[in-house]
């Protein structure tokens, strides 16, 4: 970032490299649409270009980083609250490849099937809480940030993330209680 910000523009390439996949992921969990996910984190590093005059060196980047996408995904489901859509195709979770067809060392079908069962659920609980709890649950369950990394992202403080935290786990624990007691 101080290469960037000294006027080497390559070196957001460099940045992309190393940061494109995380910011991805958070944004795919954030938003639970890979195409959303993909023009944001796009949008991301755009942003990260245009005001890189602005990044203060003593400040970590990711964490500017995180705070940029996590102000666009906001952004993104504002829009959505007000562009609701319909999508037309079907809702199908699982891909037929060749890797599915191929013998694996990995449980039977039954035991793939209850965890993925598992793994949409919890998708989906995450999915239903406020954007505030899900944010915190995706930044500390799911990119791993610290509550005082997370605090930073969100412009709030590390107490303020746990409280988060333990209102999303237990809202996340009522509406999995379906999925605890088996």
């Amino acid at each position: 970032m101080e290469r960037l910000a000294a006027g080497q523009d390559s070196a957001l390439n460099d940045l992309m490299e190393r940061h494109g996949g995380p910011i991805y992921q958070f944004l795919f969990r954030m938003l639970n649409n890979e195409e959303d996910a993909h023009d944001l984190a796009q949008e991301t590093f755009v942003r990260i270009y245009q005001h890189r005059d602005k990044f203060d060196l003593r400040t970590k980047f990711t964490t500017w980083m995180y705070t940029i996408a996590s102000n666009l995904a906001r952004n993104q489901y504002r829009w959505r609250a007000r562009h609701p859509t319909i999508s037309l195709e079907s809702e199908n979770d699982s891909g037929s490849d060749l890797a599915s067809t191929t013998p694996s060392t990995e449980p039977g079908p039954r035991a793939r099937a209850e965890a993925a069962e598992t793994n949409i659920a919890v998708r989906h609980a995450v999915q239903e809480l406020p954007p505030d709890l899900r944010a915190v649950v995706v930044l500390c369950e799911w990119e791993e940030l610290s509550a005082m990394e997370a605090a930073a992202v969100l412009q709030t403080s590390a107490r303020g993330v746990e409280s988060r935290l333990y209102r999303a786990r237990k809202l996340l624990k009522q509406s999995l209680s379906k999925w605890l007691e088996q």
